[in-house]
């Protein structure tokens, strides 16, 4: 009994010091994320922002829009996309093999004709039924092809795209009208910038219109709400202060812009991984330091993307399922870059980062509250080790997420109703009880359909904003 005792108690304290050791690590981060947001918040100026309106050095881009059975809500999406405050840029939705109306709408919307592909595909897509121009808007190119997923219809768009940067959206983005002017400005900084991610933020409870976020309000339900905060600790600073120790390894695949190029080289998007952005991210990472190129992938807070989250248990299980399960199998795929002193600090930093301390941390969570409870049972535990499992667990990630919120609030203040900031503020304190552990259950689960080389997504199940905001208001 003496020797169970004394190595659940040893147990218990490796765990303890793991979760002191993460979390200090993004201590860390939001240390360094606090220059970074200062630097990039006096570059935010709107008036700043509009005299690169007049730059001829800002470089074209395409948009690559995928879509789905998206029939209700494609063409107020699309023509958001083309009405987006930039000089030059167009718009590449493709039609990935939708059952509903969503081109016979888009047909009918925007006058198409089909036209002849202007650019050889070089990566392998699907089959392409056809390439449509619009009579009524220059900047449209409809992909119409046979369905294979979000990352098979990427790849069609980024064959036929035109421009060298391109900028992946899903149809159901919404993007700030100068967020692509916001997005750019980092291109012509003269750094070698490869790619670049700005901030997405939740929908929900907002005021949409055309396609646009026009009043921005907290979301009153406890679930869309808790993500709040999430999605702040996130991207302010948990991107920001990646961008001092060398970039980052993720780049939301829903508003990310990349070089063109580097892109077909790496052979574009994997359609075997469920989380393509993040794929993407590393395999580029991989073939710029095996080229000896120098290069940056940067995170950007002030050009911002709207998204609805998920509102429901299932629909937000099976998302985080899935982006865990992406996560595996990219650390997986590519596991010859850990600890590998020829990726810099991509292999010595990043990659060990995003192994043990976001890919194992479910495992490591749950064995240390079944020890912890096992012990406690059985009187084979301190109940001042409990106590500090739980503070470490628990505790330091909330004091975090409150850091992040209050970031948001003294910089960008997206939400400026102090009320909203209050409940930002509560919803950050509730998260680790509760919500949590629910999190931790589905990124326990997605290590079993990893074994099982799941490729599938989930339906994925929205709700609108428009009764949620009528409730918020």
């Amino acid at each position: 009994m003496e020797f169970a005792s004394r190595l659940l108690s040893n147990a218990d304290a490796a765990i303890i010091w793991y979760f002191l050791a993460i979390n200090s690590f993004y201590g860390l981060l939001l240390l360094l994320s606090i220059p970074e947001i200062w630097k990039h918040w006096k570059l935010s100026s709107t008036d700043d922002v509009n005299r690169l309106l007049g730059s001829e050095a800002l470089p074209p881009i395409s948009v690559l829009m995928p879509a789905y059975n998206m029939e209700g809500s494609i063409v107020a999406s699309v023509r958001a996309q083309l009405a987006l405050t930039y000089p030059q840029h167009e718009v590449v939705l493709i039609n990935d093999g939708s059952t509903d109306e969503t081109f016979a709408r888009l047909r009918r919307a925007f006058d198409l004709y089909e036209v002849p592909p202007a650019i050889p595909r070089r990566i392998p897509t699907q089959h392409v039924h056809g390439y449509y121009r619009s009579r009524k808007a220059a900047g449209l190119l409809v992909v119409d092809k046979e369905n294979g997923g979000k990352s098979d219809a990427l790849n069609a768009g980024l064959g036929a795209a035109r421009y060298p940067l391109v900028l992946a959206v899903d149809a159901d983005t919404m993007v700030e009208p100068d967020a692509l002017l916001r997005l750019a400005r980092v291109f012509m900084s003269g750094r070698p910038v490869a790619g670049a991610g700005g901030t997405i933020r939740v929908a929900n409870g907002c005021r949409i219109e055309d396609g646009r976020v026009t009043d921005a309000h907290l979301p009153r339900r406890f679930l869309p709400g808790v993500q709040v905060p999430e999605y702040l600790r996130a991207f302010l600073f948990g991107r920001l202060g990646w961008n001092r120790l060398g970039g980052n390894l993720i780049v939301s695949g829903a508003f990310g812009l990349f070089h063109r190029q580097y892109m077909l080289e790496i052979g574009g998007y994997a359609t075997d991984n469920v989380v393509e952005d993040l794929d993407l991210v590393v395999r580029m990472h991989k073939h710029l330091k095996d080229l000896g190129e120098p290069y940056e992938i940067s995170f950007i807070p002030d050009p911002v993307a709207w998204t609805e989250v998920p509102s429901d248990l299932r629909t937000l299980g099976r998302q985080r399922e899935r982006w865990h399960r992406g996560l595996i199998l990219t650390m997986a795929r590519h596991r010859t870059m850990l600890f590998n002193p020829r990726y810099g600090r991509v292999g010595m930093l990043m990659f060990p980062f995003f192994f043990f301390g976001e890919m194992l941390a479910p495992v490591v969570e749950l064995v240390g509250y079944v020890l912890t409870g096992f012990g406690l049972a059985f009187g084979l535990v301190d109940l001042e080790i409990a106590l500090l499992f739980f503070a470490a667990a628990l505790g330091y990630g909330m004091l975090l997420t409150v850091w992040a919120v209050i970031l948001d609030e003294v910089t960008f203040r997206t939400y400026p109703r102090h009320r909203d900031f209050a409940r930002m503020l509560l919803f950050a304190f509730l998260e680790p009880f509760g919500y949590r552990q629910l999190t931790v259950i589905w990124r326990l689960r997605s290590f079993w359909s990893a074994f099982r080389r799941h490729t599938h997504w989930g339906e994925m199940r929205r709700t609108g904003f428009e009764d949620e905001f009528d409730a918020a208001a």
